[in-house]
């Protein structure tokens, strides 16, 4: 059967997602973790630094202006990743669930320089981040704290990092169990909210006071 985004989007609703073996392998595989990542909203840990550079505007941050350059980048193979996940096939599914208004990018610009960011796909009050990159130090990290800014302003419930890694660690991840999570996710689906494109300045500074 073939892949499209309304079955994707399916999956995800039942908390399952896909990925590849390599960038090179044409097959996907449905991948449905026994313990799961996730990122509480209320308990998003921002470092000093990190706080700092989001207070500075290091970088123009933008939303769903570069979707496809975003998750081109995040295939790139990466010196601690010489091969990927993201196979010509999930670009391809990413991108059509971006034109349907299902997935969303957070940018980090320098000018004209698209230099970090990630996307993921919101569905009710959830949001399950894919994947993300940098090219400039901590732009990735400042795309995270705008995203997790964006759905705080949202009213999104549950943010899906899919597994938790020591550097996801850092900003809050933690990993719940699989029933856990499938409850969590069940009450995020039963919710609207809304990515905000826009988030103002003095929106910023009273989440970066908290």
């Amino acid at each position: 059967m073939r892949l499209t985004p309304d079955l994707l989007l399916r999956a995800y609703a039942i908390g399952i997602f896909p990925m590849a073996e390599g960038r090179d392998h044409p097959e996907l595989h449905w991948i449905d973790p026994e313990v799961r990542g996730v990122l509480p909203l209320d308990r998003f840990h921002m470092p000093r630094k990190l706080r700092r550079r989001v207070r500075r505007k290091d970088f123009d941050v933008r939303c769903d202006t570069a979707f496809a350059d975003v998750i081109r980048l995040c295939a790139e193979p990466k010196a601690n990743r010489p091969d990927t996940w993201i196979n010509p096939a999930i670009e391809k599914l990413y991108v059509e669930l971006h034109q349907a208004g299902f997935a969303h990018s957070v940018e980090c610009w320098l000018g004209d320089e698209l230099v970090g960011g990630l996307y993921g796909v919101a569905l009710g009050a959830a949001f399950f981040g894919e994947s993300m990159f940098s090219r400039e130090a901590d732009a990735s990290k400042v795309a995270l704290a705008h995203l997790v800014m964006r759905l705080d302003k949202g009213g999104y419930s549950l943010l899906d990092t899919q597994f938790a890694t020591p550097h996801l660690e850092r900003f809050g991840v933690i990993e719940i169990p699989r029933d856990t999570y499938r409850t969590q996710l069940s009450q995020a689906l039963t919710t609207r909210a809304s990515f905000p494109i826009e988030i103002s300045d003095l929106e910023i500074g009273s989440f970066l006071s908290r």
